[in-house]
């Protein structure tokens, strides 16, 4: 019975999931040596290697490159921070061209609010993590994970309507990058 219920959590945690509303998947690029690594020691942070590895690595990431451990921190709170980023942008692009109910413009605009505070914030740490310095980019990564969610709750139950999917892939990548950058400082 152990037998089969440990070869039922192997499978599920060795799989990739995707939701029928999702994209084709892109190929991702085969993890390095460090960034198995990284990724192997975030279940303290509720973060399974494959997602760690599967948020980090994309089509376009440099993550076969990366020599060791600080260079994964140093990846994933940039790509915090870009993805930060992009979905302001993306809400920013939704309220000056939507024509919206009044509740719906309001939460996307308390939503921008959130992320015009949390980019430079990112962008900060980003930098912070590539000199080093991870205890106070942790901080700021763990304050960051609450942005995506309080723009979900801002929105209420239209938030797939009101918010660009970017909001939710960066609430994703804040997470990892959190527990990346703290596996760090707790290093240290």
């Amino acid at each position: 019975m152990l037998l089969i219920a440990g070869v039922f959590l192997a499978l599920l945690f060795s799989t990739a999931t995707t939701t029928s509303t999702s994209p084709p998947a892109t190929p991702l690029a085969p993890p390095s040596a460090a960034l198995d690594e990284v990724c192997g020691r975030l279940g303290g942070y509720y973060v399974t290697p494959t997602h760690c590895s599967s948020t980090l690595c994309s089509s376009t990431s440099p993550c076969r490159t990366l020599r060791d451990a600080p260079s994964v921190a140093t990846l994933a709170a940039r790509l915090a921070a870009d993805n930060a980023t992009a979905a302001r942008d993306s809400i920013q692009s939704a309220l000056s061209s939507s024509s919206s109910s009044a509740a719906a413009a309001a939460a996307r605009s308390s939503c921008l609010q959130l992320y015009a505070g949390a980019v430079p914030a990112l962008r900060w740490a980003a930098k912070a993590v590539a000199e080093g310095r991870y205890r106070g980019a942790t901080e700021v990564l763990q304050a960051a994970q609450y942005v995506a969610s309080g723009c979900e709750g801002m929105a209420g139950d239209a938030a797939n309507a009101v918010l660009p999917r970017e909001n939710g892939g960066f609430g994703d990548m804040a997470f990892v990058a959190h527990a990346v950058v703290a596996s760090m400082a707790a290093a240290d």
